[in-house]
């Protein structure tokens, strides 16, 4: 029984000096925001060998019945953010938040960001709607996301995702086959994702647990 309980305060003080050295350059997070960041990439495999990666799949580049670059939305600094100026590139929208074990996304996103950054835009979109796992404002979520995972991507003002009367309208568009085109799949969870391509037409919708650096998503981009 001793030896039990010394090798399970050994893992967890050898878990505590992990997730101290990850979080090394982390400011401002809570334990549960240094928690979720370090078992990351476990917490990826673990939900691959699960149901989690399952992938729409692509549209048939069907036309829109309203266009992608009519769409505006108000970015985290109270800036109207114009859809008209993403015409001629990808634009990969992710709903996403702070608290959620996917969080670690944000990091590879920017990643992604910048490898792709003379054809690809990608916007995040907080959002409180599942778990409650983004509750806070937007100042505050624009400067954990900069601090913590160098975020440069435009994000968007905190707003409902899902499907209801206070739907975000640009998520209103990615989530109705009768304005999209084809798609009536809403966000599975916190960073789902979907991709437009450079004519402003949907067509893919990728779930939470496939990693934006992923070859589905990247074949999706690199493809002409």
């Amino acid at each position: 029984m001793k030896r039990t309980i010394l090798v399970l305060a050994l893992l967890i003080f050898s878990f505590g000096i992990f997730v101290v050295i990850v979080n090394r350059n982390s400011n401002q997070m809570t334990i549960r925001q240094k928690i979720l960041k370090a078992v990351y990439p476990v917490f990826m495999w673990m939900t691959k060998k699960g149901s989690g990666k399952k992938e729409i799949p692509a549209g048939k580049e069907i036309k829109p019945a309203i266009s992608f670059y009519t769409l505006k939305d108000t970015a985290t600094n109270g800036t109207v953010f114009d859809f008209s100026i993403l015409k001629g590139k990808k634009v990969l929208l992710v709903n996403t938040a702070s608290d959620c074990g996917f969080t670690g996304q944000y990091e590879e996103l920017e990643e992604l960001s910048k490898k792709f950054r003379d054809k690809l835009v990608i916007i995040g979109f907080p959002a409180n709607d599942f778990k409650e796992q983004e509750k806070g404002t937007d100042a505050e979520i624009e400067q954990f996301c900069k601090m913590n995972y160098g975020v440069s991507f435009p994000l968007m003002k905190k707003s409902t995702v899902i499907k209801n009367a206070t739907q975000n309208d640009i998520f209103k568009w990615l989530t109705h086959a009768d304005i999209n085109g084809w798609n009536n799949k809403p966000p599975a969870w916190n960073f789902s994702k979907y991709l437009v391509n450079e004519d402003g037409i949907l067509v893919n919708y990728f779930a939470p647990a496939i990693s934006p650096l992923s070859i589905e998503i990247v074949d999706q981009i690199e493809k002409k």
